[in-house]
């Protein structure tokens, strides 16, 4: 596969062949698949760096490569940027950062959008890690969501969920999802997802299981097919919730996690720190802290769910 590289300000996936110049600083972003998330978390960290002062192709280089759901392109991007000497490289997704951390031990790595990257092999904690790598992790709110979940739902009990097993990010938290459910009286019902083209097939597979509702994890593969999964549950009537808050947009009745445009805003601001001349290693890792809740009333309708008016009224996002 052709090295895939995102036109900056377009979205639009183009194939380059050129090398960094020589003269400016350049940073290697690095993404798993072109996503709604993906590009959230991409326009709130080319923000932070417009804010910080950069300007690609004036006092910086921003080249942006995207695997297209492919691993192991993910993998040769990774090398690729390494060979061309980058000044430092951000990877977006768990299995972005898998990738820089095998390609490179030096270069420094500014990591976005990661659910956790001590099960990636970056540290044991926000303050004891890698010296070349720092970052903002991405661990989703799911207590918070199933809480939110129990409160709309009183009587489900079975919530469904896609997940996607060769996605690190996806088995950990299908993991928290399982450990939390018992507290608010679920159970997790998983199908297995290999691409985002199965993710019609599963999601009908999910619905043929007997649940009640679905809880939607964060995955890469998910979300780069949500529309799939949301048109599965306006057909059977199940109701629709998401870890993604983005996901409201794409059809979830209720969508209770992180904004992924603040998240990529926090690791350009880290960026400019280490542009700046701070050390990877002396700067911990970030979290995110504020939970966002968007709400679709047209797909909970067609759900064959209704928000109480004071949900409605505290929601950071009210699509109707």
């Amino acid at each position: 596969m052709k090295r895939a590289a995102i036109v900056l300000g377009l979205g639009l996936l183009v194939v380059s062949c050129s090398r960094p110049s020589a003269h400016l600083y350049t940073i290697g972003v690095l993404e798993l698949l072109d996503s709604g998330t993906t590009r959230e978390v991409r326009r709130g960290f080319l923000q932070a760096l417009s804010e910080g002062g950069l300007r690609d192709g004036v006092n910086v280089r921003i080249d942006i490569r995207n695997g297209l759901g492919d691993i192991s392109e993910v993998h040769r991007l990774a090398r690729s940027f390494v060979e061309e000497k980058v000044d430092l490289i951000v990877p977006s997704s768990t299995q972005s950062l898998q990738a820089a951390l095998i390609a490179t031990q030096t270069i420094p790595i500014v990591f976005t959008s990661v659910a956790n990257p001590y099960q990636a092999g970056a540290g044991v904690s926000s303050g004891e890690h890698l010296g070349n790598v720092t970052g903002v992790a991405s661990t989703g709110p799911i207590r918070q969501a199933l809480g939110f979940i129990r409160g709309i739902l009183p009587g489900v009990r079975r919530l469904g969920t896609l997940w996607t097993p060769s996605e690190l990010n996806s088995a950990y938290y299908l993991e928290l999802a399982r450990e939390a459910a018992p507290e608010f009286g679920f159970e997790i019902v998983p199908v297995p997802v290999d691409n985002p083209s199965a993710v019609l097939l599963a999601a009908q597979i999910l619905v043929n299981r007997k649940i009640e509702a679905i809880y939607q994890i964060s995955d890469n593969t998910i979300n780069a097919s949500f529309e799939a999964l949301s048109k599965v549950a306006d057909e059977n009537a199940i109701p629709l919730f998401s870890g993604s808050a983005l996901a409201a947009r794409s059809g979830a009745a209720a969508a209770i996690g992180w904004d992924f445009f603040e998240m990529g805003y926090k690791s350009g601001q880290v960026v400019l720190r280490i542009k700046n001349g701070e050390r990877p290693g002396a700067i911990p890792f970030q979290g995110m802290s504020v939970v966002r809740i968007a709400l679709n009333l047209k797909a909970a309708a067609r759900q064959g769910l209704v928000f109480p008016p004071d949900i409605i009224r505290t929601a950071d996002e009210v699509l109707d």
